[in-house]
């Protein structure tokens, strides 16, 4: 798995399905996965605390479904095709924006489109600019993959800045970590 991604992520909620989840991450813990390894428990249903797993935060859903007009700032912001390697840069359902005021880069965020959806992840901005880059990913979003809503997670502050950029919060999830012991 890419760096910062989780192994495994939960893609249905209810009893039957979670205790289907788990026997799966039972076998991936009988397995020899290497070091730090995650899962996303997107309905945050599962307690994997006993088998040694441990919160490393819980998020919100977010969704922004309709771009909205065309932030004022003095980001100027730019889709990059390659960089560290591990990142899927040839994929047409891929695109990393970043923002720079001048030379340096001031803000980010990574898009990816499957399932009639547009994720949103690792959001990068100052305080003072989050909520004006939080639309402008929104209005990114929508012109890049056009007709398709835009979902993510956050927490703390970029849970905050998302709510005050006009997304929509939603239900919690819950990230888990174990170290391989």
């Amino acid at each position: 798995m890419p760096r910062f991604y989780p192994n495994v992520v939960t893609l249905q909620p209810g009893k039957s399905v979670a205790a289907e989840q788990r026997e799966t991450i039972d076998l991936l813990l009988k397995s020899n996965l290497p070091g730090r390894w995650s899962v996303k428990d997107s309905f945050r249903v599962l307690d994997l605390s006993r088998q040694g797993f441990e919160v490393l935060f819980e998020a919100r859903w977010i969704r922004n479904v309709m771009p909205l007009a065309d932030p004022s700032s003095d980001i100027v912001w730019q889709r990059e095709t390659k960089g560290a390697a591990g990142l899927p840069f040839g994929d047409p359902d891929f695109a990393m924006f970043t923002g720079r005021r001048g030379f340096q880069v001031v803000a980010g965020g990574m898009f990816y489109r499957a399932e009639g959806v547009v994720g949103l992840s690792n959001v990068v901005a100052d305080a003072a600019d989050a909520r004006t880059v939080w639309r402008a990913l929104a209005l990114l979003a929508a012109q890049t993959f056009p007709r398709l809503p835009l979902v993510g997670y956050e927490s703390g502050d970029e849970l905050s800045a998302a709510r005050d950029a006009g997304y929509e919060i939603g239900d919690k999830l819950r990230i888990w970590v174990k170290s391989k012991d």
